[in-house]
């Protein structure tokens, strides 16, 4: 065995750990990079009555109002969510939604209830939710059948 092949058996153990160290490192920022998935409602939305359920793979955000307070929880953990009510001329108002006991639950006092109160009312809401740089956004309507 000459020394060149001596040297290389030597060092390809520590050729191949950084390697699997580099890409690692590579693979974690590429993943928190900024990028934004569209959520989309699976079937009909009807927040009041607790039946509205947004979904992208195998993420999904369930949108529930109770009492004038719209909660919103996640089969991920949320850096922050974002709701906003959209009335008909496009005016948009925003809800900071708060982490409520664990970053899968959020919510906060809104007027999505009175302004759904009668049977078959209909009003666009968007969401916002973020992950890790990753940006989960939908636009939806919901509509109350009682």
């Amino acid at each position: 065995m000459n020394r060149h092949l001596k040297v290389a058996f030597m060092v390809a153990p520590f050729l191949c750990i950084l390697g699997y160290i580099g890409a690692d490192y590579y693979n974690e920022s590429k993943a928190a990079s900024n990028k934004i998935i569209q959520l989309v409602p699976e079937g009909h939305c009807d927040v009041i009555n607790h039946n509205c359920v947004l979904q992208s793979g195998e993420f999904k955000v369930n949108i529930s109002d109770e009492n004038g307070v719209t909660e919103v929880n996640s089969t991920f953990p949320l850096d922050s969510a974002t709701l906003f009510l959209v009335d008909s001329s496009d005016k948009i108002t925003t809800y900071l939604l708060g982490m409520k006991e664990s970053p899968y639950y959020w919510k906060n006092k809104t007027a999505l209830r009175s302004l759904t109160s009668n049977k078959g009312d209909s009003y666009k809401l968007r969401l916002i939710a973020k992950i890790k740089g990753g940006q989960y956004i939908a636009e939806f309507y919901t509509q109350t059948v009682k």
